[in-house]
């Protein structure tokens, strides 16, 4: 108990989070998250911050321990009522124009929750 631990939820984020074409690349764990007690022989209930529609008790195959100062990803994604994950960009970091048969402008979009390094290009119409 108290021990500082991230939490894998990649099969989440790969369902939901869909905003880089590179899922190898994603990062994998988030955290770091403390241990608040020990519910079963292999279940752990966390700490998480308010407002995250996650279950606090997981499984220890879902946990990896906090062994140095390095933080991945603090803050957990916020989900909505239905389910999906709400995206909010934060920046839009580059712009860019591609041509087909017509012009086409797109953005370099860092999302909320997700490094610079996670940002995606997509068109501006479409947003």
């Amino acid at each position: 108990m108290g021990n500082l631990v991230y939490l894998k939820i990649q099969p989440y984020k790969q369902m939901t989070l869909a905003n880089t074409s590179f899922h190898k690349l994603a990062s994998r764990y988030y955290g770091p998250c403390r241990i608040l007690e020990r519910t079963g022989t292999v279940t752990y209930k966390l700490e998480h911050p308010t407002g995250i529609k996650i279950h606090d008790v997981f499984h220890v195959s879902l946990l990896k321990k906090h062994l140095c100062d390095h933080i991945v990803y603090k803050d957990l994604p916020v989900y909505t009522e239905d389910g999906s994950i709400q995206l909010k960009p934060v920046a839009l970091l580059d712009k860019r124009m591609k041509k087909a048969n017509r012009p086409i402008t797109e953005v370099l979009i860092q999302w909320q929750h997700t490094n610079p390094e996670d940002a995606v290009w997509r068109e501006l119409h479409q947003l």
